[in-house]
């Protein structure tokens, strides 16, 4: 218990004896005094430390449980830090497989590509070959026209409009043909049996000019041959424009492009509908009346100013592009066919033991006999070793397979 200043003084109590204070000495009051304010000092500092020491127990059971706290806290980290490393490790598999498809994938589609690359290279190959194996080149002959009667009536009303297009039909046939190379003819028999005989024969002995050769006969097989019709529409009324300079932008070269063909003084008129195709560099003009697009086509070029003088250099202000009559063209009946000729036999193996024309009548000779399974020959051809020939047939003469 606590002491206070004012509390009396208590007897001073020594082997169960009690002894008032009153009675000891003033040392020993003195020396009692002290040792009461010792103890009370002793009294309040083990208050104090009882306090503290309570504190502190409070202290480490705090301390304890955010302890266990941040350790649960840990542990769920480190399971969630497992749980994330696994699903990584998924993901790594996932995508390592992934990457595997596509890597596979894009291995088959290159392989694709490149067979597709083969095939449309042998493909252009292909056609560049048939382009070139049915490319004709020939000057159409002059031939004079008679008028003999008109086809059809035209009613007034629609005159001017069938007058608008001049149209035309072409029919091509290409002539079978034959490659003739050196020690090779071709005989062509009036009758087809004959040749039917002579190609029974697997080989034909043959005697010119006391030599010995064995001619070997064998069915003529020509190229392939085509067939078709070409329809060809002409405009009286529109014109193609090309070489037209991208230098503005593809509305204004349209207003530039009906502005300058409607000049009187170039040759043009009054224009209905201009079609310009910025890609090509070319347009399609249609004059609203006829004869205009004629006399524009007969120029071949034309003056197009494009309004840039003081931009551009001159050739690049003022362009001259190129015109003429608009066209439509159509293939029709378009037909392939290849056969064999019905009256020829091609003979191989002959040696050249004359000259070119003499040992072609001694041919001719040897295949008229019956006795040598020949009969009347309507024409022959040979050709000479180191030479080569193409011979072409008739139609009428060609079995089509």
């Amino acid at each position: 218990m606590a002491m206070g200043t004012n509390e009396a003084p208590q007897p001073l109590v020594l082997n169960g004896d009690v002894t008032p204070l009153e009675e000891l000495s003033p040392e020993d009051q003195e020396e009692l005094r002290n040792l009461e304010k010792e103890l009370q000092q002793l009294k309040i500092q083990f208050e104090k430390a009882d306090t503290v020491k309570s504190r502190l127990l409070l202290d480490k059971l705090d301390h304890e449980e955010h302890k266990k706290q941040a350790q649960d806290e840990m542990m769920k980290l480190l399971q969630e830090e497992h749980e994330f490393s696994k699903e990584l490790e998924n993901q790594k598999k996932r995508f390592e497989q992934e990457a595997l498809a596509m890597e596979e994938t894009n291995h088959q589609l290159r392989h694709q590509i490149n067979k597709q690359k083969e095939r449309l290279e042998f493909k252009r190959s292909e056609s560049e070959s048939l382009q070139q194996k049915f490319k004709i080149i020939a000057a159409i002959p002059e031939k004079a026209v008679k008028f003999i009667g008109v086809e059809k009536e035209i009613p007034d009303h629609k005159l001017e409009e069938d007058c608008l297009h001049i149209q035309g039909q072409f029919s091509i046939i290409q002539n079978p043909a034959l490659t003739l190379s050196g020690g090779q003819a071709l005989i062509t028999f009036e009758e087809e049996q004959v040749a039917e005989r002579i190609l029974k024969l697997a080989r034909c002995p043959v005697t010119i000019d006391k030599t010995k050769m064995d001619v070997k006969p064998s069915r003529v097989a020509l190229d392939t041959t085509v067939k078709f019709e070409v329809q060809l529409n002409v405009s009286l009324k529109k014109i193609e424009v090309s070489n037209i300079p991208p230098i503005l932008p593809e509305e204004r070269i349209r207003d530039k492009l009906e502005l300058n063909f409607s000049k009187p003084s170039l040759g043009g008129g009054e224009v209905e509908n201009v079609k310009y195709n910025k890609d090509s560099g070319t347009a399609v003009i249609t004059f609203l009346h006829t004869g205009v697009a004629e006399r524009v086509a007969m120029k071949n070029t034309y003056p197009l100013d494009m309004g840039l003088k003081n931009t551009y250099p001159l050739d690049m202000g003022v362009s001259q592009v190129f015109v003429s009559l608009c066209t439509e063209d159509r293939l029709r009946k378009f037909q392939t066919f290849c056969g064999t000729s019905r009256r020829t036999v091609l003979l191989s193996g002959i040696s050249d033991v004359l000259d070119e024309e003499d040992l072609q009548d001694n041919l001719e000779i040897h295949f008229q006999k019956p006795n040598n399974y020949g009969g009347e020959v309507e024409n022959i051809k040979y050709n000479a070793q180191g030479q080569t020939t193409v011979a072409y047939f008739n139609e009428e003469t060609v079995a089509s397979e």
